[in-house]
């Protein structure tokens, strides 16, 4: 049994992790690689085309992708109100730590992860769950990087308008032409192999600054994070693959977009980077504990 449990994880994270390392040797070899340009091409075609695809063939209810929204909105909102309460008991300043408490790499790593450990289903409970993150990255994440919001911005996110245009397709029962959804499936399909490896070289070009309280946050970040997923999914009676989804997705390392916003908006971004290349380095190593509760 403790075999079969190990070969179960071995298959969920290998994938993740080889991927990721591809990404970071290729940058380490002096390889190029555009992150930018692969980043907008993910994000723009990639993205929407993945949660098209996955939201029309997913047998799963409206009910059930709201509540999976409803339980990132509270995982989130609990984030904020604890992330908040550390940074100010610490004394750090709230612009420069309190987004990368708030926001996991739901998308780099949480979805890839939530397919590998429940399959199809899994991925779209998981595109839900990342959605209202994104969403609330490019309101309350850029506003408090910036101090303003910015709902431009979150008008041009693409995802956005994939989600609608999914849901309003499953409403009405209107089925895709062949070549339309095979074209989107392709275009799809590359998005979670690319998302790995952009983490990789990402991680390979950022610098670490203070090491001390990068440790300090990226172990708070993981263990808020595995605390507060496991208390919103009993407390809103998930089970199986639902509370399987919300662990994972809320026990992620900081989000590489946390660094972008620092580098942008000049709040210190050496220290985003320590805790997103340490956070990561620590998810990897928690994460066959993580995913054994779960699976």
């Amino acid at each position: 049994m403790l075999y079969g449990l190990f070969a179960d994880l071995f298959a969920v994270v290998a994938p993740v992790f080889l991927l990721a390392l591809l990404g970071y040797g290729w940058t380490r070899r002096g390889l190029p690689f555009d992150v930018p340009g692969v980043t907008a091409l993910v994000t723009t075609v990639g993205v929407p085309a993945l949660i098209v695809d996955v939201l029309l063939k997913a047998e799963l209810t409206a009910d059930a992708l709201a509540v999976m929204a409803g339980a990132s909105l509270a995982v989130h909102a609990a984030f904020l109100v604890i992330g908040w309460g550390i940074v100010r008991l610490m004394n750090k300043r709230v612009s420069t730590y309190l987004p990368s408490l708030v926001f996991a790499n739901n998308g780099n790593m949480g979805l890839p992860l939530c397919l590998f450990a429940f399959g199809e289903q899994g991925l779209a409970l998981a595109i839900a769950y990342f959605v209202v993150g994104a969403v609330l990255m490019f309101t309350v994440g850029v506003g408090l990087a910036a101090g303003e919001v910015n709902l431009r911005m979150l008008l041009r996110t693409p995802l956005l308008w994939a989600v609608a245009a999914a849901l309003a397709l499953m409403a009405f029962d209107i089925a895709l032409p062949r070549w339309v959804a095979n074209t989107v499936h392709l275009a799809g399909a590359f998005t979670i192999p690319l998302m790995l490896i952009t983490l990789g070289v990402s991680l390979a070009r950022l610098k670490v600054s203070s090491l001390k309280t990068s440790l300090t946050f990226s172990v708070l970040r993981l263990a808020m994070g595995f605390s507060v997923g496991w208390g919103v999914g009993l407390a809103m009676g998930l089970e199986d693959i639902a509370l399987g989804v919300v662990v994972i997705e809320a026990s992620l390392p900081v989000a590489v977009f946390n660094y972008l916003w620092a580098v942008r908006y000049e709040n210190h971004p050496e220290e985003v980077a320590g805790m997103v290349l340490l956070s990561t380095t620590l998810a990897f190593f928690a994460l066959p504990f993580m995913l054994s509760s779960v699976l």
